[in-house]
């Protein structure tokens, strides 16, 4: 997983964009897709870490599904993980399949 700094973007995703609530302090976006390998190991990483850190949700995002959402955010590869800070501004962005140390590292910058 490669791990970078969202620049440029002013744009917010909230509960709309992502048809589940955002968390109190991060939330975690997966885009993924049905035939994904990398993407089932992701989900469970994301999924342990958000149980694990309080305040932090983990939405995953079916890419097919949201292909204006997924052309907006530029998601070009399955897995892609953001991270959201609590105000849904992306402060870190990922892509493939990511080490649980790197998504706790990744949560510092937004809570």
């Amino acid at each position: 997983m490669t791990v970078a700094r969202a620049r440029g973007s002013k744009r917010t995703l909230g509960a709309g964009d992502l048809g589940e609530p955002l968390g109190e302090r991060a939330t975690l976006v997966q885009f993924s897709s049905a035939f994904c390998q990398p993407c089932r190991a992701t989900r469970r990483v994301l999924a342990d870490v958000a149980a694990m850190v309080p305040g932090v949700a983990h939405v995953e995002i079916d890419a097919e599904g949201a292909l204006e959402l997924v052309r907006e955010l530029r998601v070009l590869k399955t897995p892609t993980v953001l991270v959201l800070d609590r105000a849904g501004r992306v402060v870190r962005r990922a892509v493939g399949q990511p080490r649980r140390a790197d998504v706790i590292a990744a949560l510092g910058a937004a809570v």
